[in-house]
């Protein structure tokens, strides 16, 4: 590829059918709930938000962005994986804020998987707090060793299994953060903190990236990097892009939610 650009769109059948699913199944929660006249609840910003998501972790893997990051750049990789991992998970959790998260599945579908304890069970686990988190920072650590980045660029399989540990992690780190179906497991102080330390660990990943010299192999053996990087400017690009993206993401959300605990705690003490 020599420092060109690619241009080559992917037909990945995987995330296009994961995407067409979403997709309709929020489509017919919005409208089962517009049918019933709860409009609040089925709104046009919220279906924006979703299909937002769903388009950011597409255009992740089937855009040229994805031939850019598997052959040439680390920081394509790295936003790549931000968009997979980060902006998809918040703008969907954003998305289905309210009620409409359970109108997601229709209730013919809804009611045998309900009877499932085994995947209840699963649910209830993954859903809780500290196992959130830990999933998050397993994946965002597990994936960045640089054997393991090497070994999901060399097989397409652990590629896809990497995508898909790191939308998980960052789905049920941004549930406990947004709580979009106000199940109240955590205090506004609480996801705060949870936001908090989800940004000092992607911080720290930064640092590592700035820090140290170069981790990843296949991409310190590329001869001719697009826009003339050098791979010390990629690597530092990769880790600045990475600590751009989580300090205006977990950044502002830990500052919003320890506001509203600050107002909590004022308005308790003056009643």
């Amino acid at each position: 590829m020599s420092g060109v650009i690619p241009r080559t769109w992917s037909a990945d059948p995987v995330a296009l059918v994961a995407a067409g699913l979403a997709l309709s199944l929020y489509a017919q929660g919005f409208v089962r709930l517009r049918r019933r006249g709860r409009a609040e609840h089925a709104t046009v910003a919220g279906a924006l938000l979703f299909a937002g998501g769903i388009a950011a972790g597409t255009l992740a893997v089937v855009s040229p962005l994805d031939e850019l990051a598997e052959e040439t750049l680390l920081s394509a990789h790295m936003l790549q994986h931000l968009l997979v991992g980060d902006v998809a998970p918040l703008l969907i959790v954003l998305g289905v804020r309210g009620p409409i998260a359970f109108f997601l599945l229709p209730p013919p579908l809804l009611r045998p998987l309900a009877c499932l304890r085994p995947l209840r069970r699963l649910l209830e686990l993954l859903l809780r707090p500290s196992v959130s988190f830990g999933v998050w920072a397993a994946a965002l650590a597990v994936w960045h060793v640089p054997q393991a980045y090497d070994a999901a660029l060399a097989h397409p399989s652990v590629h896809v299994l990497e995508h898909a540990s790191l939308f998980l992690g960052g789905l049920l780190l941004w549930t406990q953060i947004v709580d979009p179906t106000r199940r109240a497991c955590l205090t506004p102080g609480r996801r705060a903190a949870v936001a908090a330390g989800a940004l000092v660990g992607g911080t720290a990943l930064a640092e590592v990236l700035l820090a140290s010299g170069p981790l990843y192999p296949h991409y310190a053996n590329v001869a001719d990097r697009p826009f003339g990087l050098t791979y010390e400017s990629d690597q530092n690009r990769a880790a600045l892009l990475m600590m751009a993206e989580q300090i205006a993401t977990l950044g502002l959300a830990a500052t919003l939610l320890f506001w509203s605990h600050v107002e909590g705690l004022e308005r308790r003490v003056a009643t």
